[in-house]
């Protein structure tokens, strides 16, 4: 079953609560979720978040609105995922943070399909992405496919804190032992766009790009041509530095 993962918690350090901020009208983690579910390749959604009390309002919400939510451990999101996917038979996994309400479900599709058969076969990858080891999409529109054997191995043998927190780092840093696709996008300067959600002004972007647009429907093809038309509202976070991992 393919199943996507969406970790979400409400510790922030730069944007405190943000998964559940206002996005025209909706919180920014039902934007997240919705949009993934549209996605023709994903069987199922689960929000993954922790066991802390911090995290209640989140497990609220997905009750509320009838979603999958598994929670496990703050810092090993590593833990979290592996635990996730067990206990839902999840094989492949996609992994999408809660801070991307662009996330586009027509590049998820896509990235599924990177991975190619699911018979093991030689054209079958373990793990695909629009981001490694190269970024031609919008930092925002990230997805990770993996399978459920490739997260074990990481599960199992992962001891750097910096792989236990961001999941997936044991198998793009390691070619010679995993199957790796990417998908490239034909627009590679659009790589230089941020639209995450982790500070102020990247919530003030997505904001207006909500705003202008009035549905959900929209592609990232529709948010360039929007912002073609909008240059000044790009300036809004263009200082704005990517934690490093």
């Amino acid at each position: 079953m393919t199943t996507a993962i969406i970790q979400a918690r409400m510790s922030s350090t730069r944007l405190p609560g943000k998964v559940l901020l206002d996005l025209a009208g909706e919180p920014m983690l039902a934007r997240v979720v919705e949009r993934t579910k549209r996605a023709r390749r994903i069987d199922r959604v689960v929000v993954a978040t922790t066991v802390e009390l911090d995290d209640e309002p989140i497990v609220e919400l997905c009750y509320s609105r009838g979603w999958n939510v598994f929670r496990g451990s703050r810092d090993d999101v590593l833990d979290r995922y592996y635990q996730a996917a067990l206990s839902d038979g999840a094989d492949p996994i996609v992994r999408i943070t809660s801070d991307c309400p662009l996330i586009d479900p027509a590049i998820i599709d896509r990235v599924v399909e990177q991975l190619g058969p699911s018979d093991g076969t030689a054209n079958t990858a373990d793990y695909a992405s629009n981001i490694n080891p190269r970024r031609t999409y919008p930092r925002g529109l990230d997805v990770e496919a993996f399978s459920f054997a490739a997260l074990s191995t990481a599960w199992r043998e992962d001891r750097e804190a910096t792989g236990r927190e961001h999941v997936t780092p044991f198998l793009y840093r390691h070619p010679e032992r995993f199957r790796i696709a990417l998908l490239e996008s034909d627009r590679p300067i659009a790589a230089s766009h941020r639209w995450s959600v982790d500070t102020p002004e990247d919530y003030e972007l997505l904001s207006r790009i909500y705003s202008h647009f009035q549905n959900t429907e929209f592609g990232w093809l529709d948010v360039l041509d929007c912002l073609n038309l909008h240059p000044d509202w790009v300036e809004i976070n263009s200082h704005v530095a990517q934690k490093p991992h």
